[in-house]
């Protein structure tokens, strides 16, 4: 209790009242006495404490979780933060990824004028700003580890294949198909826009293999937990497209 709490109670115990009759001098003393004897030791402790806590304030004391199981450590305060090493697996997944996710935002875009389907313009919307988000997330990723965002591919010399074909990732749309797409409208658009998202997803899935199965890659905790949630929400997006093919499937047929 701080030391003026201590002399409040005093001075309203000098003045108490009991079965009306004011309290003799002696016993105030008595009481005022004991109090001072149980405070006086706090009391002398209250500039080292402030002290301390001021002390406290100038130097932020930095504090290292420890692993499982292990204690934490309490740094210098001059320790800097470090990223985690990186492998050049990992970037090149999140540059690959960029170019992949903004593919799978152009096809979406053409939902809108291309088909009156409902449930395909809500997934449309779900797919695009769902990787619009992500594209973000891996340009700053990319950005504060000094990287390029843009994925740099070979140059290939002496092949029929066009320079965009050249640079596809797993499962995204050839020129053909993304023409093919442009052209359609109705349920022949809701076909190879489904058709096509399905192939898109699973190639993402095969680029989040990929990545774990290339030894030192993966490490880093914010493109573990990115590259498991995409994995997670494009399997499960499959899933609500395979429903909508069956579902498109048996409406076609009655």
């Amino acid at each position: 209790m701080h030391q003026n709490g201590w002399v409040v109670i005093a001075v309203k115990l000098s003045v108490c009242r009991c079965k009306r009759k004011i309290w003799s001098a002696r016993a105030v003393a008595q009481i005022f006495c004991g109090l001072v004897s149980v405070c006086l030791p706090e009391i002398a402790l209250l500039p080292s404490v402030q002290a301390q806590q001021t002390d406290s304030a100038k130097t932020p004391v930095v504090v290292q979780p420890g692993a499982p199981g292990k204690p934490s450590k309490t740094l210098s305060p001059s320790a800097h933060a470090t990223l985690p090493q990186r492998s050049p697996a990992d970037v090149a997944f999140m540059q690959g990824m960029i170019k992949h996710h903004a593919q799978a935002i152009e096809m979406t875009a053409l939902i809108a004028s291309h088909t009156e389907n409902r449930d395909l313009r809500l997934l449309g919307a779900r797919i695009s700003s769902s990787q619009k988000d992500e594209i973000k997330f891996m340009k700053r990723w990319l950005a504060a580890r000094g990287e390029a965002v843009s994925l740099e591919m070979p140059e290939m010399h002496g092949t029929d294949m066009s320079h965009e074909s050249m640079h596809l990732m797993p499962g995204m749309l050839t020129p053909e198909q993304m023409d093919a797409l442009r052209k359609a409208s109705g349920a022949d658009f809701d076909r190879l826009f489904l058709a096509g998202m399905i192939q898109h997803h699973n190639g993402a899935l095969t680029m989040v293999k990929d990545l774990f199965d290339t030894a030192g890659a993966g490490q880093d905790a914010e493109l573990f937990n990115f590259a498991t949630d995409a994995d997670n929400s494009q399997r499960a997006e499959i899933r609500i497209m395979e429903s909508m093919n069956e579902k498109n499937t048996k409406e076609e047929k009655r």
